[in-house]
């Protein structure tokens, strides 16, 4: 009957008055079956399963999805239904370990297929399972190691001070752990339905995935004479991702990508068009006004959005700046002052011992060093040298920039911290010698293992907070966060295997935008061609006018460097969560059915990137089915658009609340 009684502190969202202090809801001084073979085992179970939807879903969108709350809510259904004992303690380490996927999916997609990409115009680069396994596997533990220390000052010192978007939604699950069954109903039928749909379109073609104004003449003619075009990809899990980030970040995303599609491209044709700009790219031949709008983005749009987002990035870390020094003088104090306080602390407040932590990122690094001397730089010792120096300290000081973006706006901008790392990477690796493909591997493998610590940490940063809310033992989730770890960056290096055998990489099926930016950024700068300096700067300005107007920089960045088809169902999602959440002049029941729309939402993204892989794994198998000639006629587009707005209204329809 004790479940009866759990609901959160009324201080748990709030800031703390002078000498108030927070209770959690298992109290500290109990202590609880957190870890034991049920939680592990789902844990796990999760880890693996959601890499894989994930790893599709990112390569196919560029958008992973984080797995925290879907696991959050699978892991109170089967306890519900097992009748747990413990289940809020066991649940909040399911979750734990299952969270790793997304993290883990992140790092390694956003990086490692660019070997694959670039594979396709050098055939003598390679990448093996075991480099993909052991990059993700070291930047993972390297994030977790590297966050412990901040632990702390994010979760208790900044207590109500950080909204938590994904922590507060995910700790909601799991305290309605009596309203399980309820919640999984919902969940489940919009999985079958995001799921069937996207399904439907990946292996049988019955409708097109994208509507745009081509499918008319008129349509056809204003995209070849003003480069002038309109798309949206009507997919279930896209949509649903748009709905769960909300309209206010989905229309700033849309604006970057309507700058790039209907400003700057358009207006590059009527500047420079019979001009042949191929100064940093000699393969281009084309004059920009004989071009097609998506060839005018790919060659130039795409590199503005690069130069926004690593300008995003930076001007994230000085912001943060103080919060490094804080949190390094926090640790400091801890692991002078260690000794006597150790048994008198509470459950709650313990944390794996900063020694072992420190014993931990020594051996750490020093694995990651002979990994890169060895395995890497064909054993070359400079080369090694400077690459670890470089991955350690970009790691350690984006990491409060990724745990900060998650606090504030739940999701992590790794994507740009990444390029960043990689221009700098390979600046400095052609400095010191290494060129050609060999940098280009080297490049992208310190790449992988920058971008896995970043994303692990940004999603750690979540797990513990949603620890410090419950009361769960923080020792306890660190411990167990590095098995999720080795599970998820096994399962993704597979995933990612299996996707370029069967799709490839080059072939354009799968978008993997951040995969195709990294290729981009470092052929020219790794054969001594340069880069689009003038183009990076342009987003670099652009990215500083909008700090300065207090405009989200990164999130406008990234609709300019991502694909406007994949933009617009943001916004489409983002304007329903709008539209169910102020219908009704009753604040409770729009609150309601916004809660419901993300559970709804939450289905449609599980499930459609599930079936993505079970798409996937069809067609690996031989089973596939022509649809591209059907594909080609306008009539697909126009029933992709009647089976889009159908989707949308049994959306709409599934949120209002039973009377």
């Amino acid at each position: 009957m004790e479940e009866e009684k759990i609901i959160l502190p009324d201080n748990a969202f709030r800031e703390l008055k002078e000498g108030e202090k927070y209770e959690p809801v298992m109290s500290p001084q109990r202590t609880y079956a957190e870890v034991n073979g049920w939680s592990v085992t789902w844990g796990v179970l999760m880890a693996m399963l959601f890499s894989a939807a994930a790893a599709y879903l990112g390569l196919k969108v560029g958008q992973v999805f984080e797995a925290a709350i879907p696991i959050a809510i699978i892991a109170v259904g089967v306890s519900t239904a097992a009748k747990r004992k413990d289940g809020l303690a066991e649940n909040v380490i399911i979750q734990s370990i299952g969270a790793c996927s997304g993290a883990v999916v992140a790092g390694a997609i956003f990086t490692l297929p660019a070997i694959y990409i670039l594979q396709a115009k050098y055939p003598e680069m390679s990448a093996s399972f075991m480099k993909i396994f052991i990059s993700s596997l070291l930047g993972g533990i390297i994030g977790i190691l590297f966050l412990i220390p901040f632990r702390k000052y994010f979760v208790s010192d900044m207590h109500g001070k950080y909204p938590f978007p994904e922590a507060t939604a995910t700790t909601q699950v799991l305290v309605s752990g009596q309203k399980g069954g309820s919640q999984a109903k919902p969940l489940l039928i919009a999985g079958l339905v995001g799921g069937l749909y996207d399904f439907i379109v990946a292996t049988f073609g019955w409708w097109n995935e994208n509507f745009t104004t081509r499918f008319c003449a008129l349509g056809e003619d204003i995209a070849e004479k003003a480069k002038l075009v309109f798309k949206v990809n009507t997919g279930a899990a896209v949509f649903g991702l748009g709905y769960i980030i909300g309209l206010k970040y989905a229309f700033i995303i849309c604006l970057g990508s309507l700058a790039v599609w209907w400003v700057i491209v358009p207006g590059m044709a009527l500047i420079f068009g019979d001009q042949v700009l191929n100064q940093w790219d000699p393969t281009i031949s084309t004059a920009v006004g004989a071009m097609s709008p998506e060839e005018i983005f790919r060659c130039y749009g795409k590199s503005i959005g690069i130069g926004g987002i690593a300008m995003a990035g930076i001007i994230g870390i000085i912001k943060s700046w103080d919060i490094i020094k804080s949190a390094v003088s926090l640790a400091t104090k801890e692991m002078k002052g260690k000794g006597g306080d150790a048994k008198v602390q509470v459950r709650t407040q313990r944390d794996i011992s900063f020694k072992v932590i420190a014993i931990g990122t020594i051996i750490t690094i020093a694995i990651t060093f002979l990994f890169f001397w060895w395995g890497v730089m064909e054993g070359n010792l400079l080369f090694a040298v400077v690459a670890i120096l470089l991955v350690a300290v970009i790691a350690f000081l984006f990491t409060t920039v990724a745990a900060n973006a998650i606090a504030i706006v739940g999701s992590n901008p790794v994507s740009g911290m990444t390029l960043m790392t990689l221009i700098l990477a390979s600046v400095v690796m052609v400095a010191v010698g290494l060129k050609g493909t060999g940098g280009m591997v080297a490049a992208l493998i310190m790449g992988g293992v920058v971008c896995t610590a970043l994303s692990m940490a940004g999603s750690f940063v979540t797990d513990l907070k949603i620890g410090y809310w419950l009361g769960t033992t923080p020792k306890k989730q660190e411990t167990w966060k590095f098995l999720g770890t080795l599970v998820s960056a096994a399962t993704v290096g597979g995933v990612m295997m299996l996707l370029n055998e069967t799709y490839g990489f080059a072939s354009g099926q799968l978008a993997a935008p951040q995969a195709n930016a990294m290729a981009a950024v470092i052929d020219p700068l790794m054969n001594g061609i340069g880069a689009p300096w003038l183009l990076y700067a342009i987003g670099a300005v652009i990215a500083i006018v909008l700090t300065i107007f207090k405009v989200p920089a990164l999130a406008f960045a990234l609709g300019m460097f991502i694909p406007m088809e994949l933009n617009i169902p943001l916004l489409v999602g983002g304007a329903i969560n709008w539209y169910v959440t102020t219908r009704s002049k009753n604040e409770d029941v729009n609150k309601e059915r916004g809660e419901k729309g993300n559970l709804i939402a939450s289905g449609f993204i599980a499930g459609g990137a599930l079936m993505g892989v079970v798409s996937a794994l069809l067609r690996f198998g031989g089973v596939v089915f022509d649809y591209e000639s059907w594909w080609a006629s306008p009539l697909s587009e126009i029933l992709s658009l009647v089976a889009y707005i159908l989707l949308i209204v049994y959306f709409v329809r599934a949120t209002k609340l039973a009377k």
